[in-house]
Parts: structure tokens; sequence; C-alpha cells
């Protein structure tokens, strides 16, 4: 069954991005190290909101203390605030 969730206000849901556990040069990554980076995902539905300045399909890194996490289809989402937004990754 396919879950549909539709944000509300100036609430934007994002698919986390899973952080990479091996670098390029083919040295692994433990999960403690990974939390440093920002946390960051790709803008899967926004609010009805106007004042929200992000796209569906963009990927964007937000504050990490912040918001609802769930899990949709397997999948780890947050949905957070317009406001915890801080930058769009291009």
């Amino acid at each position: 069954m396919s879950t549909k969730i539709i944000p509300l206000g100036d609430n934007v849901l994002v698919k986390l991005s899973k952080p990479e556990s091996k670098t390029a040069s083919g040295i692994y990554i433990p999960d403690t190290a990974s939390s440093e980076k920002p946390a960051e995902g790709e803008v899967i539905a926004i609010g009805d909101d106007k004042k929200v300045a992000v796209k569906k399909g963009q990927v964007v890194m937000f504050k990490k203390y912040g918001g609802e996490e769930i899990k949709i289809n397997n999948e780890d989402h947050i949905i957070i605030k317009n406001a915890d937004i801080i930058a769009i990754v291009e």
C-alpha cells in the first residue's frame, strides 16, 4: 500500500539522504562520524503556504534537531518547517 502525505501550512516533507558509508578512496566511515554532516534530503511535498521557498525535487540542507521523523514505505522521511531549511543544494 502506498502512503501519501500532504504537508500543511509552511511544512515541508523531505526524503532523507543516506550518508556515504565509504570515501572515494575506499575508507569506510562509521555511523558516528556521518552525524557530523548537516542533514539533507530531497523535497517530496510542500505545504500550501505561499512563503515556502523550495520546490518539489530540490535537495535541501536543514537543521539537524527539528521536525518529525516518519517512515513512508520503509524509507526515512522528515516533516520540517520552512524556517528550518538552511540551504538548497545544486
